[in-house]
């Protein structure tokens, strides 16, 4: 324990922040739904919790190099909702959801060109497009942009405070409560309504390039993005949609840099060890290098499998000044990679680069993990909205679709707020939250104990090796889930035993509680849909094909007075006319 850790609950301070709105979570979503909501009204009290600094954080705090769905002219709204549902096989999507983002898709884009974000545009002053949907950009500053944004509006940012559970009122929403990693105050923020907007739930999985003496979390998805939004609102009962339809993507191997740059943006084909061009060899019947999304993310690992393994991206079609480019244009979003290429003394005109799959994340703006939310984006608990990754319904959102729902979560908060009034504070609840918070810190590392970190990499294995990871080529079967349940039920009776020796190990103790809450309900939807849906993304082993009768949504939501996970299922609304399965 460090020299200036507390030695009990009396030495720990207390902040209580009044406030009309709270946002949890400076991320892209966040950052536009504190906007938003100061622009819609600017005497409204609005504070954005982040549990790191709001310049710098979330998914997008590395940069990006394109942003995935800008309707070009010519395309309409509903055009975006036919190619998003095809991407996941022709559904079910929320497409009430998905058609009222989309309409809201571009606007959200051009304020970031207004504020600033670099859009490669050609000759007609129009953005230049590298796929049907997405457009180039020169990313590195696109978060502290977005920041600088969300300060000017007025928010108050409460910088290092690590969202713990939301403060209820029955079963509304009235707040939240949290702790600051540096400062090691106990945090109470009242508020009228509160939008989740924490991003995905990374790190549930092991992943296959985490070792002892490397990075822990090797990931694509930003790794400090742990599903603390998903959990502390699974904890209060909140109805979850979808969570079984995890997100797996190619990535370069060995160091994770993404594909698409390669694939979308230079054209160059998968091929296997044999130098057969994957998608269209293998999958011409699921339509080659149209095939929806998933099929595309999970060919390598397929071909691997199948004995055709190693796998690349075939650059060696590039011209040295494409090749130049592209390394250029890694510098936008993952610029070590061309470190380890040049490292490596690579010639990608000559040698193709080697790609294999992630590791599974739930992300709501990628997939359609995530709260149920409705029009507006409130959930099932009243004065609880999502935004971003946190809302589920909607795949297929990426940067500009997340934007464009914190702009909706902030309208429909905006709305919920002007109508309520916020009872007294609940002592005996808080004090309750804050003896759980501290707890691991207070029993220190002297007690003979479990540290976050052993109990994270005894999860990451269950949830690999029993629950569908990469080392098993993403596929689980009905006995595995029931051993993953059975011993995560295990490991979440054991964290009365961890135990923190500073405030970020409190930290990292706190995530690891909310990842074992978001793997476990993530287990249960896994077993409940006995089909193969989305192969990769979603494979039974047991159940390999598709059963009509699970075209639907899969829902679950905790019992508070049995502590059980109940399933059931919600129906497939088609609202955009159109064949769901193409684009």
């Amino acid at each position: 324990m460090s020299k200036n850790s507390p030695k009990n609950l009396d030495e720990i301070v207390t902040e209580i922040v009044e406030t009309d709105l709270l946002i949890i979570g400076g991320g892209n979503a966040g950052c536009f739904a504190a906007i938003e909501a100061k622009k819609v009204s600017p005497g409204l009290r609005v504070a954005v919790m982040e549990k790191a600094h709001i310049s710098r954080s979330g998914a997008t705090a590395a940069g990006m190099d394109a942003i995935n769905t800008y309707i070009p002219e010519g395309k309409t709204p509903e055009d975006l909702v036919r190619w998003s549902r095809s991407q996941v096989g022709g559904g079910p999507i929320r497409e009430d959801l998905a058609l009222s983002n989309a309409q809201e898709l571009n606007g959200a884009v051009d304020d970031l060109a207004s504020w600033g974000l670099p859009i490669i545009r050609g000759e007609d002053g129009q953005p230049e497009y590298r796929g049907k949907w997405d457009i180039s950009i020169h990313g590195e500053q696109l978060k502290p942009i977005m920041a600088e944004k969300a300060i000017e509006s007025g928010a108050d940012i409460y910088n290092r405070v690590a969202a713990t559970n939301l403060l209820m009122h029955g079963d509304r929403c009235v707040g939240a409560m949290g702790f600051g990693v540096r400062d090691g105050k106990f945090y109470v923020f009242r508020a009228k309504a509160v939008i989740v907007s924490t991003g995905g739930a990374c790190g549930l999985y092991k992943s296959y390039t985490s070792d002892a003496t490397s990075s822990h979390h090797q990931t694509w998805m930003c790794p400090f993005n742990v599903g603390t939004g998903y959990s502390i609102g699974i904890r209060q009962g909140a109805e979850m949609t979808s969570l079984e339809q995890r997100w797996v993507a190619t990535r370069t191997k060995d160091h994770c840099g993404p594909v698409d740059t390669i694939s979308v943006g230079y054209q160059s084909s998968v091929i296997n060890a044999h130098g057969e061009r994957v998608l269209q060899k293998h999958y011409a019947h699921l339509g080659g290098d149209k095939a929806p999304r998933y099929i595309r993310a999970n060919a390598p690992m397929e071909e691997w499998l199948a004995g055709r393994g190693p796998t690349y991206a075939d650059t060696t079609n590039l011209t040295p000044e494409e090749a130049k480019e592209l390394k250029t244009d890694y510098l936008n979003e993952r610029p070590s990679f061309v470190l380890f290429l040049a490292s490596r003394a690579q010639d990608i005109t000559k040698e193709p680069i080697e790609i294999y799959g992630s590791d599974p994340y739930v992300v709501g703006g990628h997939c359609q993990s995530g709260y149920w939310v409705t029009i507006d984006r409130m959930t099932t608990v009243p004065g609880l909205f999502a935004a971003g990754e946190s809302a589920g319904g909607t795949p297929n959102k990426f940067v500009g679709g997340c934007a464009a729902e914190g702009k909706l979560a902030a309208r429909g908060a905006v709305a919920y707020v002007a109508s309520v009034k916020l009872p007294a504070l609940d002592e005996a609840q808080v004090a309750k939250e804050k003896e759980r918070v501290f707890e691991p810190l207070l029993r220190g590392p002297e007690f003979d104990g479990v540290s976050p970190l052993e109990m994270e990499e005894r999860m990451q294995r269950l949830m690999d090796e029993y629950a569908g990871g990469i080392t098993q080529f993403y596929r689980t079967n009905e006995e595995r889930l029931d051993y993953a349940l059975k011993h995560l039920k295990m490991l979440r009776s054991q964290v009365q035993y961890l135990y923190a020796k500073d405030l970020h190990d409190l930290m990292s103790a706190h995530e690891v509680i909310d990842r074992l809450d978001m793997a476990e309900a993530l287990a249960h939807h896994l077993k409940f849909r006995k089909e193969t849906r989305w192969p990769g993304w979603q494979t039974r082993s047991d159940y390999p094909e598709i059963d009509p009768k699970l075209d639907c949504f899969v829902e679950s939501r905790l019992n508070k007075e049995t502590g059980e996970i109940e399933m059931f299922t919600r129906p497939y609304e088609q609202i955009v006319p159109g064949d769901r399965c193409q684009p």
